[in-house]
């Protein structure tokens, strides 16, 4: 999991980046919860997401968007965090020239920045958008949303509560061969406390059936580490 410096529009970044081994392997880029609330890309969720995408093989890369860890600059109230999720696959792509596909992965605030990335980069071909706060962001903007994906929410989410995100998910445009599917984690709060686990088990079973399984490449790796910090996640 070595630690990366790229260049973005408001200075360095910081990330962590795992190369795949397999050649032309796709890309996955991470994008962590809302900066002024504790988020940073040692958020538990996005650690466990991109592991859920290095053990299928994917080149990962995990950023803090800027003015969080050593990355430069000041929050932009998203104008400029979405340049750096730009900046950011602009990058992995650099090195990665050969990856035909990516797909993008964000929480709350990051999905919201990773819908926006998925409209203007073609190559994006699925996304989990986990926690995304329909009700407090405009998302109307996917019209219509170009690449298949799956959402996530907790039953108890009350930052982002279901019965208020359902109805804005569902009038998402769609064109035709593009499916958005909906999970809801029972019991789980906008921070997915204590429901990790279930959270990751209900990515892994969408990845399964888009991508197949990848048993064999599980079984070779070594288990995740414990992150070195978790993050209690925001408001």
């Amino acid at each position: 999991m070595p630690e990366v410096i790229f260049p973005g529009p408001a200075g360095r970044i910081e990330g962590r980046y795992h190369p795949s081994k397999r050649k032309g392997a796709p890309i996955a880029v991470i994008l962590h919860p809302h900066p002024q609330f504790g988020g940073t890309m040692n958020n538990q969720i996005a650690y466990n997401l991109y592991y859920t995408y290095v053990k299928r093989g994917f080149s990962v890369l995990r950023f803090n968007f800027r003015g969080v860890g050593r990355s430069q600059g000041s929050f932009d109230h998203g104008v400029g965090e979405l340049s750096d999720a730009a900046a950011a696959l602009d990058w992995v792509q650099s090195i990665n020239p050969e990856a035909r596909t990516c797909w993008i992965a964000g929480i709350s605030f990051g999905a919201w920045i990773g819908m926006q990335l998925l409209m203007r980069r073609p190559e994006i071909e699925g996304f989990i958008s986990i926690a995304a706060m329909a009700n407090r962001y405009d998302f109307s903007f996917l019209a219509p949303c170009p690449s298949s994906g799956l959402f996530v929410h907790g039953s108890e989410d009350r930052v982002a509560p279901v019965k208020d995100v359902v109805p804005v998910i569902e009038k998402v445009k769609t064109q035709k061969g593009i499916l958005l599917e909906h999970a809801v984690i029972e019991g789980a709060n906008h921070f997915f406390d204590g429901k990790v686990d279930e959270l990751i088990a209900v990515v892994d079973d969408y990845l399964d059936k888009r991508l197949g399984a990848s048993e064999e490449e599980t079984a070779a790796l070594p288990p995740p580490p414990d992150p070195v910090e978790e993050e209690a996640g925001e408001d």
